[in-house]
């Protein structure tokens, strides 16, 4: 009885909240005060999917849910992104019989890295994607390697993992792992492969194992790429799925040597989200045709890259995530490689979403000396945190006349708009001041 209570509460709750536009995870919170381990009492579909990692994980669901619907499958995922505990349970409740019975094919979940113990406390997924774990979110998360122990206390022995190659902590994972559960994706060298790290700091300058020394024969960036220990020789695996050539400069990749993806959002990021979810697919039976097919040119639908108009000038929002100093290096690197006179605006107003904290010195870690090229003509500063990004930028090699720093964000759009200039506009910021922006520019 109480699972049938604890169903009918998740559903009802979720009804009114749909009506306000809310209540992705509070239906969830109460049908699991009424019956805890309600997970643990309803069947699930035969495949059940889950993504985790630092960066990339609504746009790898996203993907995967579009090839799978394509390969016909009945997908049941959260769109909205609510990814703890209280959410998991209001997305399969939601979709329960009162008897239980979950309907669809698939159940796909994108888990914080954090919490993911949490969620599958009472049920594993069949296939688990890692996409890579990096400097995150400090004041919440601490250390990767702190996270690393998170999510591998989530991790069952019957679970595939679907393995980031080229991660050397994402790589441990398989330690412990039945080798035949496990899978590899990663990119091979190619044009974007450099000799010598990038950014500011070398996170894989040691081994997690066993703290020595790391080698590495290429780096995509940052500490991804192709890695060996010179002590316990933790090293890159063999991908199963395999980026075997790409030119983000033309926009194309190749998976496995044969088949030829084009880019629209020419971005390292998305390689790897696009490789991520082609590997798990094509472990769920779906084809190669109908992966390609619906990859080829895929255009994200998560609010991550945004075009917009603004007077004059046609814009772009970037969507990085705050705290995390990767996701705005690599946007900043995708900028800089446009090579198209440009403004770009970096707006950090709210820091998080889900706590709060005033601390910037993640804005440290941040490569913003990708931004001194002579294609940029003017960097804007703007949002409560601008002095901190104006501190930052006095120790980067941009010239001080290409910097403005605005007080708030409206200042800093009406700067752009009034500005005879009809050079791109990018704009770089979080999830939790995006819509500040966009609720002042008109959406294409």
């Amino acid at each position: 009885m109480r699972k049938i209570l604890a169903i009918l509460v998740c559903k009802l709750l979720r009804f009114v909240g749909k009506l306000v536009g809310k209540g992705s995870s509070l239906p969830g919170q109460y049908a699991l005060k009424v019956c805890p381990d309600v997970l643990r009492r309803v069947q699930l579909p035969p495949y059940i999917i889950a993504v985790t990692g630092s960066n990339g994980k609504t746009s790898t669901v996203e993907m995967i849910a579009a090839i799978l619907t394509a390969a016909g499958k009945q997908v049941v995922y959260n769109k909205e992104g609510s990814n703890q505990i209280e959410g998991v349970t209001t997305l399969i409740l939601s979709n329960c019989s009162l008897s239980g019975k979950m309907r669809g094919d698939v159940l796909l979940l994108e888990s914080d890295e954090r919490y993911a113990q949490y969620s599958f406390r009472w049920f594993h997924p069949t296939h688990f994607v890692i996409t890579n774990l990096y400097r995150d979110q400090l004041t919440r998360n601490g250390h990767p390697e702190w996270v690393y122990q998170a999510i591998r206390r989530a991790i069952h022995p019957e679970t595939t993992l679907v393995l980031n190659a080229d991660d050397p902590l994402v790589s441990c994972f398989a330690r412990d792992h039945a080798p035949e559960k496990v899978k590899w994706f990663g990119l091979e060298r190619c044009s974007v492969s450099t000799d010598r790290p990038q950014g500011v700091y070398d996170d894989g300058a040691r081994c997690p194992v066993c703290r020595g020394r790391m080698e590495y024969a290429c780096y995509h960036y940052h500490h991804i790429g192709h890695y060996r220990c010179t002590v316990c020789g933790h090293h890159r695996h063999d991908p199963d799925f395999a980026v075997t050539a790409l030119d983000l400069e033309s926009g194309k990749l190749t998976i496995d040597g044969t088949t030829e993806i084009s880019l629209a959002f020419r971005s390292i990021y998305n390689v790897y989200n696009i490789l991520a979810a082609w590997s798990v697919c094509a472990l769920a039976g779906a084809d190669t045709g109908t992966m390609a097919g619906v990859i080829n040119n895929y255009i994200l639908k998560n609010g991550r890259m945004v075009q917009f108009t603004l007077g004059r000038r046609h814009g772009t929002l970037l969507t990085s995530k705050h705290e995390n100093s990767v996701a705005y290096d690599t946007n900043l690197g995708y900028i800089r490689a446009q090579e198209t006179d440009c403004v770009v605006m970096v707006i950090v107003d709210a820091i998080s979403r889900k706590y709060f904290t005033g601390e910037t010195s993640w804005l440290w870690d941040i490569d913003f000396d990708l931004l001194d090229t002579p294609h940029v003509k003017e960097v804007i500063l703007c949002g409560k945190y601008a002095n901190d990004l104006a501190l930052r930028f006095q120790y980067t090699s941009l010239p001080p006349e290409k910097v403005k720093v605005c007080e708030s964000i409206s200042e800093a759009v009406a700067l752009a708009e009034g500005e005879e200039g009809s050079e791109g506009l990018y704009v770089v910021t979080c999830f939790s001041d995006r819509d500040k922006l966009l609720s002042r520019v008109k959406k294409d």
